[in-house]
């Protein structure tokens, strides 16, 4: 077995599924070599409420992707979601010290920006550069030697619960792993799905998880917006449940086979099995019932993600249209619904930019996956959480004060 010295591993810790990538860095080519599956049981809407079992789950993944691999891994990027995800934007100012603008003018301005009140009871977990702005000069992406007087960056601030982020990094130490770091999921799945073209231009990315529905806006290659809804597949499974009378577990096996979100695609003649609860018989029913179902929440998750965005006055920046990935896309007439939502072209995002597994990963239910080995390969980190010792927050405070000199 190889030490995971030139590895780069991303672990999606999902409601419904754990996934863990492997993926090599090699002369700018990320090439995924292992991957690990395994039911997640102890997340609610993407949020830790049992960390044994959650432990547990994160174990036979990593186990999985290790054999596929031929590897020991030890440390991993952990993607973070959940309704307590919140995304705003900042702007700072300062004066220019010398002729040029340097590095360090660059950290300053970054940290004027920065300089937000931020609850006790929430962290910061990405900061996000849009653009710097050179003597009332904008869109300008890296102002590094240029000449100027007045430095101005724009921000966009990701914070989450504190108790969430410590609780996903504390099963990953229980499961024996380091993480290198916590990283929005919407985020990781932009980098594994997106073109620098539909970045440029301008996009909503949609991420149709089971506990979550996650929204990220790219414009100008950066990121603008990111809001995190707490609806997704498992509300689409419960609804079956209860619309069929049926076991949760056979709702999921339902949804999966025969489900689809255009009632008027299906056919009068079509049928589906369903079984009984407490040993009652089981019936046949019209498929269309499914399609009753499954339709109007997908219209209500796609309506209020679109409130959203015109909630943060940024429905004429997602030119290119919307993209929609994670496990709930993979339904029937998902696109269809989004087109007739939003109003604009949506295509289905899988991953790309990769090579080794590819047909394997080449799925929209492991985007997550592979963008956090790519975000991984991306930035390589010096630094690394853990929280095995006694000052449980060590490690956390010491990368906020780190971001946060002037608040804390």
């Amino acid at each position: 077995m190889k030490a995971q010295d030139d590895l780069i591993v991303g672990l999606d810790i999902g409601t419904t599924k754990i996934c863990c990538v492997v993926g090599e860095a090699s002369g700018g080519e990320v090439n995924i070599i292992g991957i690990g599956t395994h039911p997640s049981i102890g997340l609610r809407k993407g949020v830790v409420v049992n960390i044994e079992s959650t432990v547990e789950s994160i174990k036979k993944a990593v186990e999985e992707a290790e054999l596929m691999a031929g590897c020991e891994i030890s440390s991993v990027y952990a993607g973070i979601a959940g309704g307590h995800i919140t995304g705003f934007n900042s702007r700072g100012i300062v004066a220019i010290k010398g002729s040029e603008i340097t590095a360090q003018d660059v950290e300053r301005v970054i940290d004027a920006a920065r300089a937000v009140a931020i609850p006790m009871d929430r962290e910061v977990i990405h900061v996000l550069p849009q653009e710097y702005i050179v003597d009332e000069q904008a869109g300008i992406q890296n102002p590094v030697g240029m000449a100027g007087v007045r430095l101005e960056a724009k921000i966009h601030i990701v914070t989450g619960a504190v108790t969430s982020a410590h609780n996903i990094v504390k099963c990953a130490n229980r499961a024996g792993l380091d993480v290198c770091d916590i990283v929005l999921e919407s985020l990781a799945s932009g980098e594994a799905v997106l073109t620098g073209e539909e970045k440029q231009l301008g996009t909503a990315l949609i991420d149709l998880g089971g506990g979550t529905s996650d929204l990220a806006i790219f414009s100008a290659k950066n990121i603008r917006h990111t809001f995190v809804l707490a609806l997704g597949g498992d509300n689409l499974t419960n609804d079956i449940a209860i619309g069929l009378r049926a076991p949760l577990a056979e709702a999921e096996k339902i949804k999966k086979k025969y489900g689809s979100c255009l009632a008027s695609s299906i056919g009068p003649d079509q049928t589906i099995e369903v079984p009984g609860m407490a040993g009652r018989k089981s019936r046949k029913l019209p498929r269309q019932i499914l399609g009753e179902i499954l339709e109007p929440r997908m219209e209500e998750i796609f309506t209020l993600i679109n409130r959203e965005i015109y909630r943060a006055g940024m429905e004429n920046m997602i030119a290119s249209g919307i993209v929609v990935t994670g496990g709930t896309s993979l339904l029937e007439g998902v696109t269809e619904i989004a087109e007739a939502v939003f109003g604009l072209p949506v295509r289905l995002g899988k991953p790309r930019g990769i090579t080794g597994l590819t047909d394997v990963v080449n799925n929209p239910m492991y985007a997550t996956g592979v963008g956090l080995v790519l975000y991984g390969a991306r930035k390589q980190p010096t630094r690394k959480f853990r929280i095995r010792d006694r000052n449980i927050f060590n490690s956390i405070m010491s990368r906020m004060k780190k971001w946060f000199k002037d608040v804390i």
